[in-house]
């Protein structure tokens, strides 16, 4: 029997998983993309990155997160019947003021960051529901959970904090943060492969579905474009990003929106998707003539702009600038966009470098990156560190 660890990773229309072994060696990765769409498939890898062979699935299959997670998890049982799962390592969005550090599940713990759902609706319950699952799956198998608000615990008071009366601070309404996980990842690869790039000023744009930037500043994170929740900064797949709290007044108060109803635009009709009219999805846009589609990708890119400057600000100067997750990673179009005409911050791009998603694209003083991220190992990280102590 081969000892291993899991790892589950649940976002707002995706699934990851990974198999490690207790040497934390890659032995297998599962990603469920586009849940709850036609489009919806799953992919499987072994160690050596080549594809595994999938299960028959049912079409309701991914239909929703629950029932990818489960469907993945048949697959993971029916390739790898010979391992032992010693811990399943679990991201959780969002931790709130009192977890940061890696921890075990308890019954206490999950009702605990149940109370956090109305801060990450389209994410906790998700994290939570794949908590249950893998105990139901893997009964006596210690769970440990990772947040994504960790990273950014450290924040100057400037950056934590909303110009409100000073009680809402103290009741827990601040400004969390959130990817931190990607980000950690993306500062630890900084520390090994670009120790001078690391200890200087660098801003990482984790684009996905999800999206956000932080300010890194020897290798600490002092500022990001994510707030109380994750509506805040950069438009997302489906999600508004930053909104003048009026607007919310106005729905309200002229077109008779309850919560909830806000709740719903905000979250999944806006973004790519409410601007487009077609797609949240960025290789849809980027392959449509229409001319929403451009309208909305335009946008995205100006604020990725924007917030790039802002970060700067933040720093006091710029010395790099890293593209991570699945857009930032794989979309030339973006990059090319949002780096246009920022000379004027050291900024630039070889057009064949960024074409080929290579690792150095920039041509300019401030240095330009691609990593891709591992939220994965992060989490199997954790749960490592939680069993050996």
């Amino acid at each position: 029997m081969t000892r291993a660890i899991l790892t589950l990773n649940s976002g707002s229309s995706s699934l990851k998983l990974g198999l490690f072994d207790e040497d934390l060696n890659a032995l297998a990765m599962g990603h469920v993309d586009r849940i709850g769409r036609r489009e919806a498939a799953m992919k499987l890898t072994g160690s050596d990155g080549a594809p595994l062979p999938l299960p028959e699935t049912a079409p309701e299959a991914f239909a929703t997160n629950a029932a990818a997670l489960k469907t993945a998890l048949a697959a993971f049982h029916a390739d790898f019947e010979r391992l032992e799962i010693v811990a399943v390592g679990h991201r959780v969005v969002h931790g709130g003021i009192d977890h940061a550090a890696p921890e075990r599940v308890t019954p206490a713990l999950i009702k605990d960051l149940a109370r956090l759902a109305p801060f990450a609706p389209l994410h906790q319950p998700h994290n939570l529901a794949g908590i249950r699952a893998a105990i139901d799956a893997f009964p006596g198998v210690p769970q440990i959970v990772c947040y994504d608000t960790a990273f950014h615990r450290g924040h100057p008071f400037v950056s934590d904090v909303y110009a409100l009366p000073r009680a809402y601070y103290d009741k827990g309404v601040r400004r969390y943060g959130f990817h931190g996980l990607s980000y950690d990842y993306i500062n630890g690869e900084l520390a090994r492969r670009e120790p001078g790039l690391h200890a200087g000023r660098v801003v990482v744009a984790h684009l996905g579905s999800g999206a956000s930037i932080c300010a890194l500043k020897g290798g600490k994170s002092i500022a990001s474009s994510l707030g109380f929740s994750a509506l805040d900064g950069l438009p997302m797949g489906t999600r508004s990003g930053e909104l003048d709290p009026g607007v919310v007044l106005y729905l309200m108060d002229q077109e008779g929106m309850s919560a909830a109803d806000i709740s719903d635009l905000l979250y999944k009709k806006s973004g790519l998707l409410g601007l487009s009219g077609i797609s949240n999805d960025m290789r849809t846009l980027e392959a449509s003539d229409h001319p929403h589609a451009a309208q909305a990708i335009a946008y995205f890119a100006f604020r990725i702009k924007r917030e790039i400057g802002a970060m700067a600000a933040a720093l006091g100067g710029l010395d790099g600038v890293v593209f991570c997750g699945g857009i930032g990673e794989n979309s030339a179009r973006l990059r090319a966009e949002v780096c246009a005409n920022m000379d004027w911050l050291g900024i630039a791009l070889d057009p064949q470098a960024n074409a080929q998603n290579a690792l150095e694209i920039g041509s300019d003083r401030v240095r330009v990156l691609v990593i891709p991220t591992n939220e994965e190992i992060v989490i199997a990280r954790a749960a490592r560190q939680v069993l050996s102590q």
